[in-house]
């Protein structure tokens, strides 16, 4: 799991339900050690060129990246790239990348029922309210704030929830619940939700934070 390295700390989600939109860009751009963008690598089925998936429906052509790094693995990453010029003002960018680093990323599961605490933890974990965390091109990408103190990796899963569009951030800390605040990033493929049909809908994120049971809901659509 990889700890976020550069990011200035963010608002906590405080309220008990809120909504958050997408958000893409940082309002510093200029610097180069920065992320300036939050995409998926992917790679073209067809002609096997790397390509980025901005969000729902803007791809980012790298310049300088003709392979799919990473053994062409589909996954979520922060990037700073510089725009070179528009290949289609409606869908395509051309930019050269400065660099990318990946975020974990993981399926969903299915939830167990009452067991559901007992298999994927029930340890306290904050959503942090940041542009990095979002709900776009069928991922659910989240910066989380938690307690980290004796360095035993910490284990994150998104359960399906009861209701349709309805999902739950379980953590289980593996006993590492003293320390200090650090947070991380995780992502997850939204990949056991019914299709929307090409409507959007109100997802509804449920977690158990520090201060409480919380939940909030983001604009999904399912992945063309």
């Amino acid at each position: 799991m990889k700890r976020l390295k550069m990011f200035a700390l963010g608002l906590l989600l405080a309220s008990s339900v809120i909504t958050l939109q997408s958000c893409n860009d940082d309002d510093d751009m200029d610097s180069t050690y920065y992320p300036n963008a939050l995409v998926t690598l992917k790679t073209n089925a067809q002609t096997g060129a790397f390509y980025m998936q901005l969000d729902d429906s803007t791809t980012l052509v790298p310049t300088n990246i003709k392979t799919a790094p990473y053994g062409g693995k589909e996954v979520r990453a922060l990037v700073n790239f510089k725009d070179m010029a528009n290949t289609d003002e409606h869908s395509a960018k051309t930019v050269y990348v400065n660099w990318i680093d990946t975020i974990r990323t993981k399926p969903m599961v299915l939830s167990v029922g009452d067991d559901d605490a007992k298999v994927y933890g029930d340890d306290p974990i904050d959503i942090v309210n940041s542009w990095a965390t979002v709900v776009e091109d069928g991922y659910f990408t989240l910066r989380f704030r938690t307690l980290f103190g004796s360095g035993e990796p910490h284990v994150l899963n998104l359960v399906k929830g009861d209701a349709p569009y309805e999902v739950v951030l379980r953590h289980d800390a593996k006993g590492d619940t003293q320390g200090y605040p650090a947070d991380g990033m995780m992502a997850f493929r939204l990949d056991k939700l019914p299709d929307t049909e090409g409507k959007t809908v109100l997802l509804t994120v449920k977690w158990k934070s520090f201060g409480g049971e919380r939940k909030a809901q983001f604009k999904y659509c399912t992945r063309k």
